[in-house]
């Protein structure tokens, strides 16, 4: 038993670190094309970098969650966690993660073991379910709230463009886009006027833009203007030219997405019959699958079995998952 748990351990510990490295590595070219396209001189960077150092979202008041605070510096999760909190749109508290996942944790683990769940195990992984749900509904929220932005994205360029032909300038046709666009786009680009009002340079504005909004047409906008205040050119031509470049992109996208359904249906398949065919034996004989709860080695097996079969589903997804 202590053979099989520390074998699982090792496993699974094995696996996170395989996803980790392939999503480092696949973000790598990502990463430096975003750097390249957002490096601008260095006194403007430096600026910026300077700015942007205070709290995105203001945590740090008087009302509780003073443990979780602390226990967040010293984790370093602070500062990610309310970059994450910023990007999905949601006004929590960093610190109200960690204390929504400590609850959620301990009142399933309470459950599964008062209803009876064998071994411990089981019940913390139970547990665990409830502990990482909160991340997991924020970087669903995040991937949902960039997808409607980048829905919006093109025909919010070739609105500006349009302002800018009429004879608006660039910074009002961004100040437009609010009363034109509804969430998450038109807040986010109402916050990047509010803040060139108030005195922040717009080049400083938009590369925070670029930096809340983690999106490859976004650098690309904030790359294009950026470069035309510099070399000068016709900026309502590059807008249009860059909105047509993102659509293409969004057809090549549902292409990928409809040749890859096949894989992906195939990964639910798989995940879904084992499952399927527990649930039957519970109900038509029970005496047979007993040996899965009832016994120290079933529980190990039954363990081993979930395991290898979310590292299954994990690994599919993976294969099918491909980047534009």
């Amino acid at each position: 038993m202590i053979f099989l748990a520390i074998f699982g351990g090792v496993w699974a510990v094995s696996i996170v670190a395989w996803l980790i490295f392939s999503r480092a590595s696949r973000n790598a070219d990502l990463g430096k094309i975003k750097s390249r396209i957002l490096d601008g001189p260095k006194e403007l960077v430096d600026k910026v970098k300077e700015e942007a150092a205070p709290k995105l979202l203001q945590t740090d008041d008087a009302s509780g969650g003073n443990v979780a605070r602390q226990v967040l510096k010293m984790l370093d999760l602070q500062d990610k966690l309310q970059v994450l909190l910023e990007q999905a749109g949601l006004r929590w508290k960093p610190a109200t993660i960690l204390q929504a996942s400590f609850v959620l944790f301990l009142a399933l683990f309470l459950v599964a073991r008062g209803a009876g769940a064998p071994g411990l195990p089981l019940q913390l992984g139970i547990g665990l379910i409830g502990g990482v749900s909160p991340v997991l509904y924020v970087l669903r929220t995040k991937a949902k709230r960039l997808h409607k932005f980048e829905e919006q994205f093109p025909e919010s360029l070739e609105f500006v463009s349009r302002s800018m032909r009429a004879g608006h300038a660039f910074s009002v046709a961004l100040e437009m886009i609010h009363r034109e666009f509804g969430e998450p786009l038109g807040g986010e680009f109402r916050r990047c006027f509010d803040e060139h009002n108030l005195g922040m340079p717009l080049e400083a504005a938009l590369l925070k833009l670029a930096k809340r909004v983690p999106s490859l047409d976004v650098h690309f906008f904030v790359s294009a203007v950026l470069l035309q205040k510099r070399t000068g050119g016709n900026l309502a031509e590059i807008l249009d030219k860059l909105a047509t470049l993102m659509r293409e992109r969004f057809k090549l996208r549902g292409k990928i997405k409809a040749i890859s359904a096949h894989g992906r249906m195939t990964g639910t398949a798989l995940t879904c019959i084992p499952i399927g065919v527990a649930l039957m034996m519970f109900y038509v004989n029970p005496s047979y699958v007993s040996f899965f709860i009832e016994d120290a080695i079933g529980n190990a097996m039954l363990g081993g079995a979930i395991t290898l079969q979310l590292i299954g589903y994990l690994v599919i997804q993976k294969i099918v998952s491909i980047e534009v």
